[in-house]
């Protein structure tokens, strides 16, 4: 801690003895050029003072995040009046500003001074080895002023961005208006864009403390920017970030493409600085593509689609309505999709890994799942019957009796690929089964239960009963050859034979309802 101490103080005990020897002379004599004179030479500890500022600063940072009782101390002197509530970043940029303080001085001093003055020549000289001094210092001297900037900016935030480090480098900022996605209203947000980030905030009602909440840090890097037509609100643009998609609207065309400028020159910026990814990047950028590539998927933010844009599941192709198919978002393609479609949920990279809904179509290329290996995932009620009816050994509608329960219609399938097992659903569409029964080692009994119900049949195993009865005797024996053979562990040998084709088979049950 003192080698701390001493690294950041080394050459304030001199810079206070020049301060108060130029304060005594000024005191005892009505000229100060011979004194600035004389005293200039040792200015150039100030630009020892700028080089180490970077290095104080982040000590400072280094040993507050460290040491809790440094931490302490700080916060307690910075409460004492006399450091005016001001941090001791803000105290630190003082000396840094020492010098053009010395030129500005010299020149307001010269242009009221008469040129017959015995102080004249002096004060002249005395300029022009401050301005030298000056000059060497610029670069530094505009670093620390956008330090100062930044903490600013660090305090409007509430003190909880790390933002404060020589490397940032505020571009611009401002007010806009954000779009959002579901109800297009246009909401208040303030916009900080550094070289390498924006900051997207909120801005907070309050008369003391943090004037903004930062909402989303989305990075220069892979940011791009597209100008966006929207008849109902002008001015707008859209930022898209591997964090976020933002869809913005400027105050007028004047602030859109100024905000359009600022961000792309500083994009360009970003990628110079970055020269092994500068080809592969202005690539994308010049021919960004509306929908984030399977490639992207997951890792960035995509652009959702406002809700008054589709009137129908962009998966399905259902029409949505207010109760019973509402509007979901993919998180990871953005498209509108329907409830079913949705009920997926990936890791995604650009939201942290957090796990966030996506439609099936993403989870799959996300997961890397294929659609056979999904299957085998599924419950086997979670089978959808459009798949199995179409690759089955037998399929239609059955009367369907469990114990003493009252008859019900189900659409009955045994796929080819589980030829041992019955599905039933409510309808050949369901996406998913109201029961299965495995056959293997069922009793199958053949006579009609009434004369009700002619072409009637019935499985039973233990304490299990169920009862079918097909729409003729045609269709009763096609079942009864499949079932027999399924109880027993067999398949048929000739499965097309036994296929009964789908669309007869629901002209045959429209007849028989007539």
């Amino acid at each position: 801690m003192p080698s701390t101490v001493n690294s950041y103080f080394q050459n304030l005990r001199k810079e206070c003895k020049n301060d108060s020897a130029l304060l005594l002379c000024r005191t005892t004599t009505p000229r100060i050029g011979d004194i600035l004179q004389k005293l200039a030479p040792f200015l150039k500890m100030y630009g020892e003072y700028v080089k180490n500022f970077d290095n104080a600063m982040e000590l400072v940072k280094t040993w507050t995040e460290r040491s809790p009782q440094f931490k302490f101390i700080i916060q307690d002197i910075q409460k004492e009046k006399v450091c005016g509530n001001l941090t001791l970043q803000h105290h630190m940029l003082e000396p840094v500003q020492r010098i053009p303080r010395y030129e500005m001085l010299l020149k307001d001093y010269l242009r009221k001074l008469p040129q017959d003055s015995l102080d004249w020549k002096d004060a002249e000289k005395s300029l022009e080895i401050i301005s030298t001094a000056a000059s060497h210092s610029n670069s530094a001297i505009r670093k620390m002023e956008n330090l100062k900037k930044l903490l600013e900016i660090y305090e409007m935030l509430g003190e909880e961005e790390d933002i404060v480090n020589p490397s940032n480098e505020l571009i611009k900022e401002g007010q806009i208006l954000k779009l959002a996605a579901r109800n297009t209203s246009a909401q208040e947000r303030y916009l900080f864009l550094f070289n390498n980030m924006l900051l997207y905030c909120v801005p907070k009602f309050s008369l003391v403390g943090s004037k903004f909440s930062v909402r989303t840090r989305v990075g220069i890097d892979g940011m791009k920017i597209i100008e966006t037509h929207n008849e109902e609100y002008p001015h707008t643009f859209q930022v898209s970030g591997k964090e976020r998609t933002l869809e913005l609207q400027a105050s007028s065309e004047q602030d859109k493409e100024e905000w359009i400028k600022a961000l792309q020159n500083t994009i360009e910026a970003f990628q110079q600085r970055n020269e092994t990814f500068r080809n592969a990047i202005a690539k994308e950028y010049e021919d960004m593509p509306v929908e984030v590539s399977n490639a992207e998927l997951g890792k960035r933010a995509p652009r959702w689609i406002r809700d008054n844009e589709v009137t129908m599941c962009m998966k399905c192709k259902e029409p949505f309505n207010a109760l019973t198919r509402r509007r979901h978002h993919c998180r990871a393609c953005g498209h509108v999709v329907c409830w079913k479609c949705s009920d997926y949920k990936a890791h995604l990279e650009y939201d942290g890994n957090k796990l966030n809904k996506v439609c099936k179509d993403c989870y799959h290329v996300i997961i890397g799942c294929t659609d056979s290996e999904e299957k085998k995932k599924k419950g086997i009620l979670e089978i959808e019957s459009a798949e199995v009816s179409g690759n089955s050994v037998i399929c239609s509608f059955l009367q369907y009796m469990e114990k003493s329960k009252p008859w019900q219609k189900a659409w009955c399938v045994i796929p080819k690929q589980e030829a041992l097992v019955l599905y039933m659903y409510g309808a050949p569409q369901d996406v998913k089964a109201l029961a299965t029964i495995p056959l293997l080692g069922y009793a199958v009994d053949d006579t009609p239960r009434s004369a009700d119900l002619p072409h009637s049949f019935k499985l039973t195993q233990s304490k299990s009963v169920h009862s079918f009865a097909a729409d003729n005797e045609e269709l009763k024996q096609k079942w009864l050859k499949v079932i027999h053979l399924a109880v027993k562990g067999e398949t048929p040998e000739c499965q097309n034979e036994l296929q009964v084709n789908l669309e007869d088979q629901a002209e045959s049950s429209k007849t028989s309802e007539c």
